[in-house]
Formats: structure tokens, C-alpha cells, sequence
């Protein structure tokens, strides 16, 4: 697979995106409204998980290699979300910050606890600050879709974001358990990956310029593709051709149960 960005770039698009969540949030009149993407959370609950979650991460760089990850604080004396406005940016800051320091202290090669053992990732700080990309950015995207004001993912982060998801997210060592098939995807922005799903699991190579169409072929903007795979957009806003069959297996499977 072709490495796209410099692991400096990554840290920038993490800046980026988490000031854009922060813009977000703090341009919304009303913190207690529902998240349509998120319908089991309010804006606040959005923020609070973006504070947490960043702190984790954090947590989970500095501890270095482990089996597992680093005992979770006790809910009680976990930090809360302040309800204050301007307290409410400046722990978000703090808390994107305290997750970037811990990856630049560590470097992109440091081992760390992963979900994603299984995948094509590696178990590194710079694959974990590679998936906080898509994160952050599909959250503020959440925000966005909440105010009324959606936005498309910048270009960067999406085309970054088709490869880290099928890297990171949809490749596994666990053998498929339906029909072997082939899942081509295109980016307008000019690339392409194929998704190959059979007993040996799920593996994800650049597509060659002459190779044969898969079973399923998958086209659109790198932001729609992004946004398709964590169930922002439905299928039917991308350009498919052939049998969907695979990737709605591929959506319904859960290679851990």
C-alpha cells in the first residue's frame, strides 16, 4: 500500500480537524440538541466523548506496547465536559492537545496497544494518530449535519481516510465466512483499492491499472466513500456496479463474535 502522508502531516490534520470540532461546537446555539448521526447523543454528549476519547488516546501512546490497553479511569474522577462555553473550548484544546504531545513524544514507530491486531495496520502511535484523523473528522462532520451546515471532508483527510479505513477497519486475518468476491473502490480524486474478501480474510492492495472488475465496483468522492463506511451516507449516494451483497455482508460482519 502506498504511504500517503508524513506522519507531521497526520499531526496538522488532527490540529485541523479538532479546531473545526471546536469551531463547530462552539457555534451551536443549543449544546442539548440531538445528533441525527448520533441519535443516542445530545452535542454536549458529543463533546464529552471527543474530550474522553482524546484523553484515552493519549493514555494508551504513553503506555507504550502492552496486550492490553491502560486501566481506564474510574468514572468519578474521570474530567468532565465543562458546561461553561469558553471552559468548554479550552478543554477541548486541552484535551486534543494532551493526545498530540503524547504522539509526538513517542514518534510514529512506538508500539501501543491496538483494537485492530488483525489488520493491515501496524500496532503504532502513527497508525493510532492515522485513525484519529478520520475520527475527529467524521465527528465534526456530526456537529456540522446537527447545525444544518454539513460540510464534504476535506480532500486530504478523505482520500487519507478511504485507505486508513480499509487498512485499519475492513482488513482482518479472520477468514470470510460467505462467498469470496472482489470490491473495487474509486476515488474521483484519482485512486483506487480493491478489497479482496475470502478464506484467508480481508486484504486491501492499491488496484492495478489493468486488473479484471471485481464483483462489486464503488465510486465517489473520497469524503461520500469515508462518510459511507462509518454509516453517515447511504450506498445509494455512490456510483456501484455489480452485486452490493458483499460490502452489506462486509457492513453486517463482526470478525470478533
Amino acid at each position: 500500500m502506498q504511504n500517503i502522508l508524513e506522519f507531521s502531516q497526520v499531526l496538522r490534520l488532527i490540529e485541523d480537524r479538532s479546531a473545526a470540532f471546536r469551531a463547530a461546537i462552539a457555534s451551536a446555539p443549543d449544546l442539548d440538541v440531538q445528533v441525527p448521526s448520533c441519535p443516542d447523543w445530545t452535542l454536549r454528549d458529543l463533546a464529552q466523548h471527543f474530550g474522553d476519547g482524546r484523553r484515552r488516546q493519549a493514555a494508551i501512546v504513553a503506555a507504550g506496547p502492552g496486550a492490553e490497553p491502560p486501566a481506564k479511569t474510574d468514572p468519578k474522577g474521570a474530567p468532565t465536559a465543562p458546561r461553561d462555553r469558553e471552559a468548554l473550548d479550552a478543554w477541548l484544546a486541552e484535551s486534543a492537545e494532551l493526545m498530540l504531545d503524547a504522539m509526538r513524544e513517542a514518534g510514529p514507530d512506538r508500539g501501543c496497544w491496538t483494537w485492530w491486531g488483525g489488520s493491515q495496520a501496524p500496532e503504532t502511535s502513527g497508525a493510532i494518530a492515522r485513525h484519529q484523523v478520520q475520527e475527529i473528522a467524521v465527528h465534526t462532520y456530526d456537529v456540522q449535519l446537527t447545525l444544518g451546515a454539513a460540510q464534504p471532508l476535506p480532500t486530504d483527510v478523505a482520500v487519507e481516510g478511504v485507505d486508513e479505513f480499509l487498512t485499519t477497519v475492513s482488513a482482518t486475518n479472520v477468514p470470510w465466512p460467505f462467498k469470496p468476491a472482489t470490491i473495487d473502490l474509486h476515488a474521483t480524486e484519482g485512486r483506487s483499492w480493491r478489497l479482496t474478501l475470502n478464506a484467508d480474510g480481508i486484504r486491501c492492495d492499491d488496484l492495478a491499472a489493468d486488473a479484471e472488475p471485481g464483483d462489486l465496483s464503488m465510486r465517489g468522492p473520497a469524503s461520500e466513500l469515508v462518510l459511507y463506511f462509518y454509516d453517515r451516507l447511504p450506498i445509494d449516494r455512490l456510483e456501484n456496479t455489480g452485486d452490493t451483497e458483499p460490502m452489506d455482508q462486509l457492513a453486517e460482519w463482526d470478525p470478533t463474535a
